[in-house]
């Protein structure tokens, strides 16, 4: 398997953020997209899940699932921990395994996994900021996708919460996956460097 994209584009509100980008990422490698605030690199995760349309160039996945779109081979983890409050953690996991579809794995263990397997049945507007994101990670491991586009992932995660996510990518890694993530620091696992923008 390997994720390539060919001199992509994209504009947002009528302004350029990038154009002629090109990488490849083969499977087992992990991509650290890095840039200062504003140079695209949220963006890029967005385009490359499908929920923004490039304004030029190509995206492959050679060697995925021929019947499967892209964006239904990814697993996107943006900013925004997408939680609905007055859903017990298990049941807002529940309904992202229903939503993704595919192969799922044990709801129960997924949560168990990122350390919430305490809070099963906490409605989710009592957990924490690092709580939500864990239980937003829980997503990767839930249902079962070969490609992951993180922004930020250990955004509000404590050191083992940090360890966690990195044994996760790791885990990913080992099994075949790919990962694409957004960072402004060092991701846990090897991975190369993709800067777009200009310096600080």
């Amino acid at each position: 398997m390997r994720l390539t994209a060919q001199g992509l584009k994209c504009v947002r509100g009528g302004r350029e953020i990038f154009s002629g980008l090109d990488f490849a990422v083969p499977a087992g490698q992990a991509l650290a997209v890095t840039g200062i605030n504003g140079a695209g690199k949220s963006s890029l995760l967005r385009l490359m899940a499908g929920l923004l349309p490039a304004a030029g160039g190509a995206i492959t996945l050679e060697g995925g699932e021929a019947e499967l779109t892209l964006a239904e081979q990814t697993h996107y983890l943006g900013h925004r921990d997408a939680l609905k409050p007055s859903l017990t953690v298990l049941e807002n996991l529940d309904f992202w395994r229903e939503y993704l579809g595919g192969e799922a794995i044990d709801g129960p263990a997924s949560l168990k996994t990122v350390g919430l397997g305490h809070a099963v049945h906490l409605p989710a507007a009592f957990l924490s900021a690092g709580q939500r994101r864990r239980l937003s990670i829980a997503r990767l491991i839930a249902v079962n996708r070969p490609v992951w586009l993180l922004d930020e992932p250990t955004s509000a995660l404590d050191t083992s919460g940090q360890a966690m996510v990195a044994a996760l990518m790791g885990a990913h890694l080992r099994s075949g996956g790919i990962i694409l993530a957004a960072t402004h620091g060092p991701l846990g696992v090897p991975a190369q460097e993709l800067r777009i923008g200009g310096d600080a």
